[in-house]
């Protein structure tokens, strides 16, 4: 049996290496570029009792987005979806400098996020900066979500109906100072070639004598991790499809020799019509062969980086296993009060499922986090399409998955694009913490870390249809559904 199999394997590896676990501990990035710190979410040392009794979150067939229900034809998604994409390029296509919007052209919203050395930003284009251009392009966008929807005004213009972005703002500082220099210069390198509809995408990067900025996708439909909360845990149908099209996504970056390593909850956002994106490209990674850096997770983390053994791709299939699991039971394996109670049980290997899960979805969680990388679902020969056949994903049309004609189980409040309902609110950043965004130049003759930066800054992205000939795209080849390598997908969401 396979699980036995793990569990023998793994009690030898904990009994010749609890030593070596503190070590790790000691060294080991948790959560989120911080260092020997418990994780905010740390889960409890056994499962909540009312997770085990609540009732697991049913198939939600409303929508609030205006001109969209979850009974719309595929059609209309994809209207919908082409709508932004549309007004998400017009925003670059009429700036005053022939296209390159400038750092002080943002306008701050509001933060939607703080991590340890920096945050997220909802932001706009500056009023004084929106061309007249965009007038023309609106009934389109209107006509698309709703073809009895009258053309904008000035004031539906100026309430929210601008495309909107989120803007990560790092501190060069602490980056420095936590030796993520590498990691961050590498997720611009990453976001910048990607393009995958279940993918974040940047648009641009920025600097100052301060900061690092990069403009991304705005999903408004929050975290997963919030909506799994709120609900406890799902039903087996909304698992499947959000689990489905997370494999996609890692069947996509593998084939370009991309490896993530923070696969949770927290990373993966729903758009406006539910579907998910991941995003935080922070610990990903170009890789030919294996990798040593220790980054991470507790929950997540397979056995090989929690030993420093080196790892690979097989990582994202461990860590897809972890979140398999927490969907459908509401609380990950393997947790603890601490992160070196974690890594033991990590190592141990003990999964105590829940008496409703399925033995189907048992099997798949159990190939998953099979402690031997070399035997682990998704490693294997046939690589993700051992996953995408596994009988638990039975009945799934990867190819319509993909092209977002299937409607989403979670469809999120979202009244317009720059709606900010689904995250929690945080005290506004202080001007002089973003010289950039309020007018101060960039001198690199001011700047102590501008070598180490030398290479980040690029003013804006090209419509999608033009990337082609601006950069390499990465392969897209790789599942059976008929998707041409350079249609756009959705931006602004």
């Amino acid at each position: 049996m396979r699980g036995k199999h793990i569990n023998k394997n793994n009690n030898n590896a904990f009994n010749s290496s609890k030593p070596q676990l503190q070590q790790v501990l000691n060294t080991l990035i948790i959560g989120k570029y911080a260092t020997s710190t418990i994780p905010s979410q740390a889960m409890p040392i056994s499962p909540p009792a009312s997770l085990l009794s609540t009732p697991p979150l049913q198939w939600d067939h409303t929508s609030a987005w205006p001109g969209l229900s979850a009974e719309s034809s595929p059609e209309s998604r994809r209207a919908c979806n082409n709508a932004q994409d549309a007004v998400s390029s017009v925003a670059f296509a009429h700036q005053p400098d022939g296209g390159k919007a400038r750092l002080e052209d943002w306008e701050i919203v509001e933060t939607l996020g703080t991590g340890t050395f920096g945050r997220v930003l909802l932001v706009r284009q500056r009023p004084s900066y929106r061309p007249t251009a965009y007038h023309p392009i609106f009934p389109h966008l209107y006509r698309s979500l709703d073809p009895h929807t009258p053309s904008p005004s000035a004031t539906a213009i100026a309430d929210g109906q601008l495309p909107h972005f989120a803007m990560k703002v790092l501190r060069k500082s602490e980056i420095v100072r936590l030796k993520q220099v590498e990691h961050i210069n590498s997720e611009r390198t990453i976001l910048e070639r990607v393009r995958h509809p279940f993918i974040v995408e940047l648009y641009a990067t920025y600097q100052d004598p301060l900061n690092v900025y990069m403009l991304l996708s705005y999903i408004p439909g929050g975290e997963l991790f919030s909506h799994l909360r709120r609900a406890g845990r799902f039903t087996p149908d909304v698992s499947r499809f959000y689990l489905a099209s997370i494999v996609l996504a890692i069947e996509y970056l593998h084939a370009n020799n991309i490896i993530y390593r923070d696969l949770k909850p927290e990373n993966l956002l729903l758009d406006r019509t539910g579907y998910l994106r991941i995003a935080d490209f922070g610990f990903a990674k170009l890789i030919e062969d294996r990798t040593y850096t220790l980054c991470g997770t507790p929950e997540y983390l397979a056995p090989e980086i929690v030993l420093s053994q080196g790892h690979g791709k097989a990582v994202d299939w461990w860590a897809l296993g972890i979140l398999a699991f927490e969907m459908l039971a509401g609380y990950p394996p393997f947790f603890d009060d601490h992160p070196l109670g974690i890594y033991e049980k990590i190592l141990r290997g003990d999964i105590a499922f829940p008496g409703h899960i399925d033995p189907y979805a048992k099997d798949l969680i159990r190939g998953l986090l099979t402690a031997d990388r070399t035997k682990r679902l998704g490693n294997l020969r046939g690589g993700a399409k051992d996953v995408m056949s596994h009988p638990w994903f039975a009945g799934v049309d990867w190819g319509s998955l993909e092209r977002k004609e299937i409607s989403a189980p979670i469809v999120p409040r979202v009244a317009n694009m720059g709606d900010s309902q689904n995250f929690q609110r945080y005290p506004p950043p202080r001007p002089h913490e973003l010289s950039g965004i309020f007018g101060q130049a960039y001198n690199p003759e001011t700047d102590p870390y501008e070598h180490m930066f030398r290479d980040f800054s690029f003013p804006t992205s090209p419509p999608p249809e033009q990337v082609d000939s601006q950069a390499p795209e990465l392969s897209t080849d790789h599942h059976d559904g008929p998707r041409n390598p350079t249609d756009p997908v959705s931006h602004v969401n």
